[in-house]
């Protein structure tokens, strides 16, 4: 048995009766996954009434007690870093966090630090109980570096498995309000596949069927601007640039995209002005349900002042 760690202690419940012990432990602790706590299992780290356990698929009686021996986190390889953070909500499962636009989620080859991650590694200090047993935060979904808005990481195993599969099964409430040239229609939905461009493998683009993934996004226009519009887009799925690519396919770029715009004369002088060098596009609302205590929550963040500035000098 481990020497360092926590110890727990855990009764099974008397609906559990009968069922797989790393089953029934895991619905008896909600900071650990079922997968963690067949690991710790499976590695001696469980006792019950009957001493030292090994074996995950052992049938649990209703009532026993076990004890739990959950090392301490292996550090995680990404350094921790005091980088500012807008916290918008967190408990001891999720935190939800403000990105402003510029912050890189994930360090990668050009930005190894200096990112989302290792701000997260700073703020939650002795709070990650780690995925996998490593101590990081549990990131189920990102969005672009240039794209602000509301993003959630999880820092337990459970909460990573319950927002992974909420993402998979496409019920997390995802808008996001975004500037693009021209006047859209009232509304309308864009039902397109997306992949990597064989032409230019760092952009995204729209394709036929039987290739790349299924992707739908449900747009409607908030408020005419000149020559460009204020539109709510909701998707139904979270692929790389999807609101980007989609919009831009249906001639309604986003002002600033410089991957994917094609900046209008009416608008370029603005921009410039401004000093508006982003794709304009702001994660405003992110709604689902708590992974572990399971009630709904959901939250909404305002345009930020360089997003809210173009706006501005956009109304007619």
């Amino acid at each position: 048995m481990s020497r360092g760690g926590s110890i727990i202690e855990a009764r099974i419940s008397d609906l559990a009766d009968g069922w797989r012990l790393d089953r029934a432990l895991a619905d008896a602790l909600p900071t650990l996954s079922r997968e963690r706590v067949k690991a710790l299992i499976s590695t001696g780290q469980v006792t019950g009434p009957a001493g030292l356990i090994r074996d995950p698929a052992r049938k649990a009686a209703g009532g026993s007690m076990f004890t739990i021996v959950v090392p301490d986190p292996e550090p995680a390889h990404n350094e921790a870093q005091d980088i500012p953070l807008v916290v918008v909500f967190e408990d001891e499962h999720l935190i939800v966090i403000d990105k402003p636009a510029g912050l890189v989620v994930h360090p990668a080859a050009g930005n190894l630090d200096g990112t989302l991650v290792n701000a997260l590694l700073h703020h939650c200090q002795g709070s990650l109980s780690g995925i996998g047993g490593v101590a990081r935060p549990g990131i189920v979904h990102r969005i672009d570096k240039d794209t602000s808005g509301l993003m959630i990481a999880a820092k337990t195993d459970r909460a990573h498995i319950g927002l992974a599969s909420q993402f998979k099964a496409h019920s997390i409430d995802r808008r996001y309000k975004a500037i693009v040239s021209g006047i859209p229609a009232a509304e309308g939905t864009v039902d397109a596949r997306l992949a990597r461009s064989p032409v230019n493998r760092k952009k995204v683009a729209v394709v036929g069927e039987g290739v790349g993934k299924h992707a739908i996004t449900h747009w409607r226009k908030i408020r005419q601007l000149r020559d460009a519009a204020l539109v709510e887009c909701r998707l139904e799925t979270g692929r790389t640039h999807q609101v980007r690519v989609h919009m831009a396919s249906i001639g309604h770029a986003l002002l600033g995209d410089p991957v994917y715009g094609s900046t209008r004369k009416s608008h370029r002088a603005l921009l410039e002005t401004l000093d508006f060098r982003r794709q304009a596009l702001h994660a405003a609302r992110l709604g689902f349900i708590h992974p572990v205590k399971s009630h709904a929550l959901s939250f909404e963040s305002e345009m930020p002042a360089d997003m809210q500035e173009l706006f501005d000098n956009l109304i007619v």
